[in-house]
């Protein structure tokens, strides 16, 4: 498939036939990993930029770099972090309009040139605007390649194709990490380094990512509708496009839905869709609180707990590790038993584990497993969200979904920091830390369980 693959013509007399064709034309050949590939790129892309500033803040702090103190690197990560849930929150809307394709090549192109910019910042306040503005593309490119990957991937492998494209995040981030200490005091490379390898991914993007044949059968099935003044495509052109797209008809078992929904005209709050948008937007929250909230504060809680400061760092790359492995683990699974039910397992043994984490272990080997089994649980609880996302709702607001199912994790993401950093400050976070993180980790269990079996439009 080209980039500029035609669409299905749409007629007033054959609507269903179009459905049909659509339907053939969104099943991709497993023969062509290439799109796939492509996305886990940008979301390798993504991980790196976002834990770049981190990683080095240490510098800028050591520098005085601009004048940087411990509060403005505190403002400039929080806007970061909010520019990267504004992107998340908006982008579904354009990524519905005008296509996922599209809307990816906008978010390399926005990201790689604030990120390419950040190091010419004359001041502390344009450091922090082209991070925000930076942080808008990062966050925007994430939710639209996995429901590109989620669509591309086909029914029944909607939740492995996701969380597999997720472990590039975590590559990304471990590279980052490590170029960071290559660097140095000459950390303007690593912003320049990711800005250019944006700009060079651009037209390989441009040349052979398609557009997803999902989102090709929607637009064909809203044209045959409007063609015919929205009456003659009827329920089974919509059916067949969303069934051609990996929405309801075609959920991956554990996530029935009923197919007469699958058109989802009255968008993310219609009928049954209600319970399932704010199940996944809270369950969503709570994933990215933890998720940040243990990436950014596991050191010096287990410091505060008698560890030693270099074995609180060895934790948290074990946690990570256990993250990577979890989502393969996760993504195979969920396809086989059903994403919903395995969103309730993985958010349950969170808790389950977060709360023996409270109890101090004498045994490193034993101590290590249990962060392991964590990081496995906690991080692909979390896409496992994402994935459900996918496969619910009908091509026409998946983007959409998705999108904002993230821009409110990124709420999360901000949240969880803040309180475990004020129970840091005030000397209780270990074991109070993991108690509250086992207490979020019940909320997602609650708020997914509280998602109906079956969608009814």
């Amino acid at each position: 498939m080209t980039p500029d693959a035609s669409h299905p013509a749409a007629t007033a007399t054959d609507s269903t036939a179009t459905a049909s064709s659509a339907a053939t034309a969104a099943v991709p050949g497993r023969a062509s990993r290439r799109p796939a590939i492509l996305c886990w790129i940008v979301v390798m892309l993504e991980g790196f930029e976002l834990v770049v500033l981190g990683a080095v803040i240490p510098t800028l702090l050591s520098t005085g770099h601009l004048g940087f103190t411990a509060e403005a690197a505190t403002a400039v990560a929080t806007l970061s972090l909010v520019g990267v849930g504004l992107g998340a929150a908006g982008i579904g809307f354009l990524a519905d309009r005008v296509g996922r394709r599209a809307a990816i090549l906008a978010c390399v192109v926005v990201f790689s040139i604030f990120t390419v910019l950040v190091p010419f910042a004359p001041s502390v306040l344009w450091f922090a605007v082209f991070r925000l503005i930076a942080g808008m593309g990062l966050g925007a490119v994430l939710p639209t390649a996995l429901t590109y990957v989620g669509e591309y991937s086909g029914a029944g492998s909607t939740a492995r194709a996701t969380t597999l494209t997720m472990t590039g995040y975590h590559t990304g981030a471990v590279l980052a990490a490590l170029l960071a200490v290559l660097a140095g005091a000459d950390w303007q490379l690593l912003f320049l380094g990711g800005g250019i390898v944006g700009f060079l991914l651009l037209p390989v993007l441009w040349l052979r990512l398609p557009e997803s044949p999902a989102f090709l059968a929607a637009r064909s099935a809203r044209a045959a509708a409007r063609g015919v003044g929205g009456s003659a495509a009827g329920p089974s052109a919509g059916t067949a496009a969303a069934a051609a797209a990996g929405g309801p008809a075609s959920a991956s078992a554990g996530d029935p839905a009923d197919p007469a929904s699958a058109t989802g005209r009255g968008g993310l709050f219609s009928g049954g869709f209600a319970r399932v948008t704010i199940g996944v937007w809270v369950a969503s929250f709570m994933g990215l609180l933890l998720v940040y909230g243990l990436n950014t504060w596991l050191p010096s809680i287990m410091e505060e707990a008698g560890y030693r400061l270099s074995a609180s760092l060895v934790m948290l790359l074990v946690l990570n590790l256990g993250a990577v492995v979890g989502l393969v683990v996760a993504g195979r699974t969920a396809d086989r038993y059903g994403t919903r039910p395995m969103v309730l397992l993985w958010f349950g043994a969170t808790a389950v584990l977060l709360a023996l984490l409270s109890v101090r272990m004498e045994n490193p080997v034993v101590l290590h497993l249990a962060i392991f089994a964590t990081g496995a649980f906690v991080f692909s609880a979390q896409v496992l969200v994402y994935a459900y996302v996918s496969s619910v709702y009908p091509a026409e607001v998946r983007g959409t979904a998705l999108g904002l199912a993230a821009g409110v994790g990124r709420l999360g993401a901000i949240v969880g920091p803040f309180l475990t950093g004020a129970l840091v400050a005030a000397g209780i976070a270990y074991p109070w830390g993991f108690h509250l993180f086992a207490v979020v980790a019940v909320l997602g269990v609650i708020a997914m369980a509280l998602v109906p079996r079956t969608v009814r439009g």
